[in-house]
């Protein structure tokens, strides 16, 4: 599914607020802002908007102002408006989960030519000014009223976390972005690796006198289920190896250092 998209912004009094809607457009893979009767005429090029867009400034620098919402609408051929509470008299209200499912097919992918309903050319996203909201005249006209679930003891949003809630709904709709490739992981340690390792693993024990080699019990078997269990990768084999080694090099140096000692002691008591 493709369309077109655009976020309106009505008569925003707060620039922090335009620089937020462009962070969050871009974030979405969005870049279609425009502004109506803004209440500064510069708010594209004040500090506080560029600080909130947060690096977001080839959206701000493709934003467009215009004086009316007829202007900012062109071209867009369906409209949903952003509302907190449903109008008596109006568009339906939904929330923008349910009301882009109309353009995805039954296994949730987006809608292709074969399933869904047709996706609109070009569809706009409305937000009204900071203090008032839209004007009923400006909902009557759209579709559709978005409404975001929220808790109903305090459901306010400012226009950029709202913006953002929409923007990846939508990108959702449309099929999403794809999770970045995750680390490749180390191959699986095999059994001889595994062996070689325990083995390692037993002389440090011994060193440590954690193992009495006359009298094993089943520790070794134990912790020989406990790898095969945690099935290590041939790296963490490496690493287990490495901490073996070590312990078997300062069991060493401990032993050196308190030999000539028990050497002066015999001298002594002879």
């Amino acid at each position: 599914m493709t369309a077109r998209t655009r976020f309106v912004l009505i008569e925003t009094s707060h620039a922090g607020n335009v620089g937020a809607a462009a962070r969050a457009m871009k974030t979405m893979g969005f870049d279609d802002l425009v502004l109506v009767a803004p209440r500064w005429a510069n708010v594209l090029r004040r500090e506080e908007t560029i600080q909130r867009a947060s690096g977001a400034l080839d959206v701000l620098a493709k934003a467009r102002i215009v004086a009316t919402l007829d202007e900012a609408l062109d071209g867009m051929d369906h409209l949903c408006a952003t509302a907190m509470t449903p109008r008596d008299f109006g568009p339906p209200t939904r929330t923008p989960r349910a009301h882009f499912a109309q353009w995805q097919a039954a296994d949730g992918a987006p809608a292709s030519s074969g399933g869904g309903a047709a996706a609109p050319a070009g569809i706009a996203f409305l937000f009204g000014s900071e203090r008032f909201g839209m004007r009923n005249e400006d909902v009557y006209r759209c579709h559709v009223c978005l409404s975001i679930p929220s808790n109903p003891q305090f459901g306010s949003l400012n226009i950029g976390a709202a913006l953002q809630v929409i923007a990846y709904e939508w990108r959702l709709a449309l099929g999403g972005f794809a999770l970045p490739g995750a680390t490749p992981q180390s191959d699986a340690a095999d059994a001889q690796q595994v062996a070689g390792m325990l083995g390692h693993l037993q002389q440090s024990l011994e060193a440590l006198g954690f193992l009495d080699p006359a009298a094993p019990k089943k520790l070794m078997p134990r912790l020989n289920q406990l790898f095969n269990r945690a099935a290590p990768t041939q790296e963490e084999i490496h690493i287990l190896r490495g901490i073996a080694k070590a312990v078997l090099q300062q069991s060493s140096r401990v032993q050196d250092m308190a030999a000539p000692a028990s050497t002066n002691t015999r001298q002594t008591l002879d």
